[in-house]
C-alpha cells in the first residue's frame, strides 16, 4: 500500500512526524491511501488510540484528509506545496508586473511615523498587562469604520490580514469543516485554510463580488463560513457594490449561523463605497489592514466583530505574542493622523493606470478586469503558454493557477508600477500572447 516507505514511532507526535517528513521528500504522495488505523497500530505495536491520535494530529497540520470509510489519504495538495511558489522569475531587462506589491512612490516615508512612536513610548514606555490595543488606534479605527457603516463592535489588532482571518476561523471551526471562498481568489488564504485543517468550496466572482447563487449553493451544502473581499479582490479586483451586497445579504438571512469574514484589504487605496455584509449573521469579523496604503512591513491589521468572536481571538493572542507593538500601533496612529497618505491621489493613480491598461487591452479584442485595487486579471486560454509568450516579450506577470481552484485560466498584471509610456507596448506583448478572446465572466 505504501511502496518502499514505512511509517515509523511509537508515540503519536513519532509517527506524524513520519508521515510529515514523508510527505514533505516525496516518499508519501499526494492522494495517496494511508493504512487503517488498527492495522497501522498492530504494525507498529501501539494502541489504535495512538495512531488516531496521530492521524487527527496530521489532518489539522493539512497533511493528510479522512472521508469516513474510504479511509485517510494524503491530500492532493498538502500544505508544503504553498502558492507562493507558483511565480515567474524575472530575470534582468525584463518588467516585472506579478509581485502584487504596492508603487514604494506611493507610499509615506515612514521616519517621522517612528521617531515620534518612540518619543511618546520613552515618556510612557508599555509594561505587561497593559490594554493590547493603543487606545488612540482604538478610537480612530472605530470611528472610520462606523462612518463605513459597519456595525458597532470590540477591536483588536492582529499581524495583518491573514494573521486575523487564521485567529478567527480557529476560533470557530473544527478540522474538515468546510469554507466557500472566492475563486480566483487570494492564493494566500488557498494555503492557510488546509493547513489547518479545513476545506475550501469555491465560489464564482464578477466585478461586484462573490455570485450570491454560488454562495447559496456553498453554504446549502454545508460549508460553515464565507470569506469575502469587499474592495481590491486579489486577483479580479472586484468590489462589492450595493445590490450584490444586498443580495449577499439576504443569502446570509437563511444561514444565520453562517461565520462571515470581511476582508478590506483595499482600504485606503481604492475611491469606491464600502458595502458591508457584517450584521446579518451571529458570528462575524471584519478586517482592515495597512500594508496596501502604508508599505507591507507594516503587519498590522485591525479586527472587529461580534463580542464572542473577538473575545476569542482576543483570549488566544494573550497566549501566543500576547499583543502587537504598540511601538507599531502608535507609529500607524501618527500616519493616520498626519494625513502621511492621499488617499484620493493614491487611489486615481491606481485606477488611471488599471483603466488605461483594461481600455488599451479591450481596443486590441482582449477582455479584461480590475474595477478597483493595483491589479488586472485577464482570462486566458492557455495560462502557462500566455506566462511563457509574455516574459519572451519582456514582461513577467503572475500566472492564475496561484489564484484559483475551479476557475477558468488567467493571469494577472499588477499595474502599480505601470508608466503610462509602457501601456501600450505591454496591450501589445499580452494581444500577441493570449490573442483575441470574446466578451466572458471570469467564473
Amino acid at each position: 500500500m505504501l511502496g518502499e516507505y514505512r511509517i515509523e514511532g511509537r508515540r503519536a507526535a513519532d509517527i506524524a512526524a513520519s508521515v510529515e517528513q514523508a510527505v514533505g521528500s516525496g516518499g508519501l504522495e499526494p492522494g495517496q491511501l494511508l493504512p487503517p488505523m488498527r492495522e497501522l497500530a498492530e504494525e507498529l505495536g501501539v494502541n489504535a488510540n495512538t495512531v488516531a491520535a496521530a492521524y487527527r494530529t496530521l489532518r489539522e497540520r493539512g497533511v493528510i484528509e479522512t472521508a469516513g470509510r474510504r479511509g485517510s489519504r494524503v491530500r492532493p495538495k498538502p500544505a508544503t506545496t504553498g502558492r507562493e511558489y507558483l511565480r515567474v522569475e524575472a530575470p534582468e531587462g525584463v518588467r516585472n508586473m506579478g509581485e502584487g506589491n504596492p508603487d514604494p512612490a506611493l507610499l509615506p516615508a515612514l521616519a517621522d511615523a517612528f521617531a515620534a512612536a518612540a518619543r511618546q513610548s520613552d515618556r510612557h514606555p508599555v509594561q505587561y498587562g497593559e490594554d493590547a490595543v493603543e487606545p488612540e488606534l482604538e478610537r480612530l479605527a472605530r470611528a472610520g469604520l462606523a462612518a463605513d457603516g459597519v456595525p458597532e463592535g470590540p477591536v483588536v489588532v492582529t499581524s495583518g490580514s491573514l494573521d486575523a482571518i487564521e485567529r478567527v476561523l480557529m476560533a470557530h471551526l473544527r478540522p474538515g469543516d468546510a469554507i466557500a471562498i472566492e475563486d480566483p481568489g487570494w492564493g494566500s488564504l488557498f494555503d492557510l485554510v488546509p493547513a489547518l485543517g479545513l476545506r475550501t468550496v469555491g465560489v464564482g466572482v464578477d466585478d461586484e463580488g462573490p455570485l450570491p447563487a454560488d454562495v447559496r449553493r456553498a453554504l446549502a451544502a454545508g460549508a460553515r463560513a464565507l470569506i469575502v473581499t469587499d474592495r481590491a479582490q486579489n486577483p479580479t479586483g472586484a468590489a462589492v457594490t450595493e445590490p450584490r451586497a444586498r443580495a449577499l445579504r439576504s443569502v446570509l438571512r437563511e444561514y444565520p449561523r453562517t461565520l462571515l469574514i470581511e476582508d478590506d484589504h483595499g482600504h485606503q487605496i481604492v475611491d469606491l463605497p464600502l458595502h458591508p455584509l457584517a450584521g446579518v449573521t451571529h458570528s462575524w469579523a471584519f478586517v482592515r489592514s495597512v500594508a496596501k496604503a502604508y508599505g507591507p512591513d507594516l503587519r498590522l491589521a485591525v479586527l472587529t466583530g461580534d463580542p464572542v468572536t473577538v473575545d476569542r481571538v482576543h483570549g488566544r493572542q494573550r497566549l501566543g505574542p500576547g499583543w502587537v507593538s504598540r511601538l507599531l500601533q502608535k507609529a500607524v496612529v501618527h500616519l493616520w493622523t498626519s494625513g502621511a497618505v492621499d488617499v484620493g491621489a493614491v487611489a486615481a493613480a491606481y485606477g488611471a493606470r488599471r483603466d488605461t491598461l483594461i481600455d488599451a487591452l479591450k481596443a486590441r479584442g482582449v477582455e479584461a478586469y480590475g474595477r478597483s485595487g493595483m491589479n488586472v486579471w485577464i482570462p486566458v486560454p492557455d495560462e502557462t503558454g500566455a506566462v511563457s509568450r509574455l516574459l519572451h516579450s519582456g514582461w513577467a506577470v503572475a500566472p492564475g493557477a496561484r489564484f484559483r481552484m475551479n476557475a477558468p485560466p488567467g493571469i494577472r498584471i499588477t499595474v502599480s508600477t505601470l508608466r503610462p509610456e509602457d501601456t501600450e507596448p505591454l496591450a501589445d506583448a499580452v494581444a500577441s500572447a493570449v490573442g483575441p478572446a470574446p466578451a466572458r465572466r471570469y467564473v
